[in-house]
């Protein structure tokens, strides 16, 4: 008796996005290295000097780690309450946050101590960020203002109440120390002058602001809020010109990238989507709990990403001379020698050799097709993690039950479910080239088999409704392009040169011959 063979599988060209130099990119980083933090991390900022070490603000704490490093290099902890907004001066030397408690506490990177308390806001700060001549601090409070600070003397310079609900962001211009940016929770973003005493420009995010961004030219500003990403133009007045919706819940923060000038976004889906200069998504990070913070280092050596459960994620860019000595690792193993050794012998004339009896490994697709059970084998094969991610596994099982000529008995005498299951696989797959042309006898015999008798199930129904008009679409499509077929067999004939067919002039007469 001839033993079981397995169905064949056949391998077919994966049908995806163009691959672009900015998939490559971002494609081109490492696994994520995980730092358990103490509490949900708000905010990642990195020192815009070399060697880009990055400030992470979680709970009562603000850790300042390396570049490469796991453990911290620099903690602040000199804070009562939980700690918002930790920031680093221009010149990576200073460190401003605000708290829980009302208190904005400057450090210096190398000390411990706070070298400053600013003292006047009545309730949480959550932003908190230098002005560009580095002399200022500029806050935002959930006491519905913000102001301005002097380094110096730790004393107030401004205040503005013009928000209507808690101050949740800003952003300082680097161009022009007078101008910052700040977003709240009444949904608006509003350009503050410290020179005009009050606010020049106001838009109207439509949702709670998260964050707010400035572009390097200034002339554009990104904000965050609800599902939404918008770019407004601040050279036409706040003039709204991009929304961006590719996020299903609350997007909470925004960076920059440098090198390409790329727009990146973090959302609570777990989701970071990295935009182009034409704001599509080129590319998409996964992460396993929502995301509140983001940041990239200023040479995209290095992307931080802060979770709601405390846990830091961090990826570091790979390089040719790591991937290089990765290969040589990989080659130097002894494992080549001990698989195949013996498996080149050669018995001699008098050996008697025994061979090892090699155990067959089955899918349960093809147990059950070795043990005759034809429609267990295809619901076996329609299961929900095999049809979605290689749905080239059923179709392969539909084949060998054609081959069989059991197909009409796989698909009939189904109930409701299992007949639902085939049918959404049907029509999900049956206009793919690769799938089309056995899927379409699949879906013709299911017509067959269950139009006249149709289960008393709407569900089922309008499935089989669906199916029958993408059949009749199929069949118009297939009309349409033999006829554009049809003409141009005729177009390529009628250009094909002809070639001259000789004349025959019958025998030759007998003066013809004479002559000859």
């Amino acid at each position: 008796m001839a033993s079981f063979k397995p169905t064949k599988i056949q391998t077919y060209p994966k049908l995806g996005e163009k691959v672009t130099e900015d998939t490559l990119y971002w494609k081109n980083y490492k696994a994520a290295v995980q730092i358990k933090e103490f509490g949900a991390i708000t905010k990642i900022d990195f020192s815009p000097l070399q060697p880009h070490n990055y400030a992470v603000t979680a709970s009562t704490r603000i850790q300042v780690y390396g570049p490469h490093s796991q453990e911290p290099i620099r903690s602040f902890t000199r804070f009562r309450d939980t700690a918002y907004g930790g920031s680093f001066r221009g010149d990576g030397k200073l460190l401003v946050a605000g708290s829980e408690e009302g208190l904005i506490r400057l450090f210096d990177v190398s000390g411990r101590v706070a070298l400053r308390q600013f003292k006047g806001h009545s309730k949480a700060v959550h932003a908190t960020s230098f002005l560009s001549d580095g002399f200022r601090v500029v806050s935002g409070s959930d006491d519905l203002s913000c102001r301005s600070w002097d380094v110096a003397s730790a004393t107030e310079l401004s205040s503005f109440t013009e928000h209507t609900d808690y101050i949740r962001t800003a952003c300082p211009s680097k161009l022009n120390p007078e101008l910052f940016v700040t977003g709240s929770y009444d949904h608006t973003v509003k350009l503050f002058d410290m020179r005009s005493g009050g606010s020049v420009m106001s838009m109207n995010h439509g949702h709670p602001v998260e964050c707010v961004l400035l572009y390097p030219s200034e002339a554009l500003l990104v904000s965050t809020g609800g599902r939404y990403v918008k770019i407004w133009d601040l050279l036409k007045g706040g003039q709204q010109l991009v929304s961006l919706k590719n996020h299903h819940k609350t997007v909470t923060c925004a960076c920059l990238s440098s090198t390409h000038n790329r727009l990146i976004t973090g959302s609570l889906d777990r989701h970071v989507k990295v935009y182009n200069s034409s704001y599509k998504v080129v590319h998409n990070f996964d992460y396993s709990a929502s995301i509140l913070s983001l940041a990239v280092a200023p040479d995209d050596e290095v992307i931080a990403v802060g979770m709601t459960n405390g846990v830091l994620s961090v990826r570091h860019r790979k390089h040719k001379d790591e991937k290089e000595t990765l290969i040589g690792r990989r080659r130097r193993g002894p494992a080549y020698r001990v698989f195949v050794k013996g498996k080149n012998f050669t018995p001699k004339q008098d050996d008697f050799l025994v061979s090892k009896p090699v155990k067959q490994h089955l899918q349960k697709y093809d147990k059950l097709l070795k043990s005759f059970e034809v429609s267990k084998a295809l619901d076996a094969a329609l299961q929900t993690w095999t049809r979605s991610t290689k749905p080239e596994v059923p179709v392969a099982v539909i084949m060998e039950l054609s081959r069989r000529g059991t197909l009409k008995n796989a698909l009939a005498g189904r109930d409701e479910e299992s007949l639902a299951k085939i049918l959404n696989f049907l029509l999900k797959h049956i206009t793919d080239p690769r799938f089309s042309r056995q899927l379409v006898v699949v879906g013709d015999m299911l017509l067959d088999l269950y139009e006249q008798v149709i289960p008393q199930s709407p569900v089922v129904e309008r499935l089989l409704q669906r199916l029958m008009e993408l059949l009749g679409r199929e069949s118009e499509l297939h009309q349409e392009l033999l006829q554009v077929l049809g003409i141009l067999d005729t177009l390529f004939a009628s250009l094909t040169p002809r070639k001259e067919v000789p004349t025959f002039a019958g025998p030759p007469t007998e003066s013809q011959l004479q002559n000859t």
